[in-house]
This record gives C-alpha cells, structure tokens and sequence, in this order.
C-alpha cells in the first residue's frame, strides 16, 4: 500500500461526496455509490449508514478492494476496518462536516450500529 499525498487527501476530505466501488472475486469493479466520506488526520473515513444491511458495505467487505473518486481524484483503495478507538473523533468529523444536512441524516452515520461498518480507505499502488 502507498501512503496518499497531502493533495488527494485535501480533495477527497473535502468533497462533499464520494464514489465508492468494491472489486469483485473475478477482478470487476461493482456499481458505484454515492457516499459521504471523511478526514480524520491523514486518513479517510466512510460508513454505512444503513449498518451492515447495505449492499456496497457488505461487498467491500469480500475482497477489501475497490475503488474511489472524489474531489477530481480517482484511485484505487483498500478497505481496512478502522476498529473502534476513534469512533468519537469520526463522529465529529461527520458533524462538522454534513451537519448543514440535518440530524436526520447525520445521525445514521454516527450511531453505534454505523461504527461498526468504519472503513479506513487506504490507496493501493496500481501496476503500470
């Protein structure tokens, strides 16, 4: 795995959406789905809002790879379980970010059943 650049992180971090892809057992990209993303440090964030139910998270979670686009940068990733310790930092993050869209739809991302579906996006090199 690479690290992303001072650049992508700004842009994704700052996008207000992002597409998300997870890779397919025989190596294909799924539909892409809109999100939300955030950035917490020199990391990004995503989640479920539907929990563990949605068909986006459930597929990231068969390969750990797919593939992202926000901000005018496109890349591929993999998906790594953030674990738990910065849920609250996360959740502030989600906040400070979406909160001119209601609590109605921040809350979804920031309760316990969403914690448990953190992804930290992690670029991956990609061969030449």
């Amino acid at each position: 795995m690479t690290a992303w650049t001072s650049d992508e992180l700004t842009r994704i971090g700052d996008a207000d959406e992002l597409q998300i892809a997870a890779r397919r057992r025989n190596g294909a990209l799924g539909t892409p789905r809109t999100i939300w993303v955030v950035r917490v440090a020199d990391d990004l964030y995503v989640r479920s809002a539907h929990g563990t139910r949605a068909a986006w998270y459930r597929a990231t979670q068969a390969t750990h790879e797919g593939w992202i686009q926000a901000g005018g940068v496109e890349k591929e990733v993999a998906f790594a379980d953030a674990g738990g310790h910065l849920d609250a930092e996360i959740d502030a993050a989600y906040w400070e970010k979406y909160r001119r869209h209601g609590a109605q739809y921040v809350e979804p991302v920031t309760n316990d059943e969403s914690h448990a579906t953190t992804i930290r996006l992690a670029p991956r090199a990609t061969a030449s």
